[in-house]
């Protein structure tokens, strides 16, 4: 079959999806414009502050970590609302686990971006 045979052309093709993916996540998710937001102002004191590459491979890793936890419980909260778009006790406490997730990855993105720019801030002061 020719799905098993492996394609550069096919797997190039396959982005299309992520980027879809990412492109529905910042369009339908408020969420993630607020994580977005955050993100550019992360970039940008890091840049007007010259912080070092290990801080910019920290700020970058939290936040994949941010994005990667709301995809998740987004594709989490659409999946369970596509089983069971009833009241459903079980998918209820799922979806508030994925939601916790994101929200404790936010707290460490937020976290971690005073580590490194609060001192650098306090210093211009």
């Amino acid at each position: 079959m020719d799905r098993d045979k492996f394609s550069m052309k096919l797997r190039f093709k396959s982005f299309r999806f992520a980027f879809r993916g990412i492109s529905s996540l910042l369009k339908y998710e408020h969420n993630s414009r607020i994580h977005l937001l955050a993100a550019a102002i992360a970039v940008t004191a890091g840049i007007l502050l010259k912080i070092s590459i290990l801080e910019w491979c920290l700020i970058i890793i939290v936040i994949g970590l941010v994005f990667i936890a709301e995809l998740f419980n987004t594709s989490l909260e659409r999946l369970a609302d596509a089983v069971d778009p009833e009241w459903n006790d079980r998918i209820m406490k799922a979806k508030d686990f994925a939601a916790a997730a994101v929200l404790i990855s936010a707290i460490i993105s937020v976290i971690t971006g005073g580590l490194i720019f609060i001192p650098r801030i306090l210093n211009l002061i």
